[in-house]
């Protein structure tokens, strides 16, 4: 299995308006290498943009709020213009790198768009591992899921998931993970008695 690396994508269309979602980047090759491939599904705006604007900025997020927030449909994130490209990178990132598509594999489910490296620069110290992080990480991407899985699993992990954010989260992981069980709890239909378990630390 490749290396995938969790990241905010950034892409401008051709009026430029901002597309941000989180994106695993495919990494092929060395892991601190160049290239990386950026394959989404389709319908998405990514593709468009890409199509008519074959650049992208990759941020790693310091604040787990953005992943949770543009899987539960809040977009709003501070954005800041690339040095390189055309368009703009997320803000409040450690870091971001800035990337150039020079091959599209074509497919009617998922194009692969395969990209190099122009620019990349840090932006703020990295302090440290958290659990609760890693928890947000793992449950927003299991919300994007929710069609494919049987409830039983996703309630599984969600209830696993959450001793991580119950003893190492912050306020802002906190935040998050209320968003991610909210969706949850709505796509699954949760009774009150469901969603006290799934609440309860």
């Amino acid at each position: 299995m490749p290396l995938i690396l969790e990241t905010i994508v950034t892409t401008q269309g051709p009026e430029g308006a901002l597309h941000l979602v989180p994106f695993g980047l495919i990494v092929d090759g060395p892991a601190d290498g160049p290239e990386v491939v950026l394959a989404p599904f389709r319908p998405s705006p990514t593709i468009a943009n890409l199509d008519a604007n074959p650049f992208f900025a990759a941020a790693a997020p310091a604040d787990m709020r953005v992943i949770a927030g543009c899987v539960t449909g809040r977009r709003d994130w501070a954005t800041l213009p690339c040095a390189r490209i055309p368009g703009r990178r997320l803000a409040e990132a450690y870091g971001h790198r800035e990337f150039q598509v020079v091959a599209v594999e074509d497919d009617p489910v998922r194009p692969r768009y395969r990209a190099r490296a122009i620019h990349e620069a840090a932006h703020r110290p990295f302090t440290g591992y958290n659990r609760a992080q890693a928890a947000v990480l793992e449950a927003a991407i299991l919300s994007t899921r929710l069609d494919r899985l049987p409830p039983d699993k996703v309630l599984s992990e969600m209830r696993y998931l959450r001793i991580a954010v119950s003893k190492t989260a912050g306020p802002a992981e906190r935040e998050a993970w209320g968003w991610i069980e909210e969706k949850v709890a709505a796509a699954l239909g949760l009774a009150a008695q469901d969603r006290i378990l799934l609440d309860e630390d």
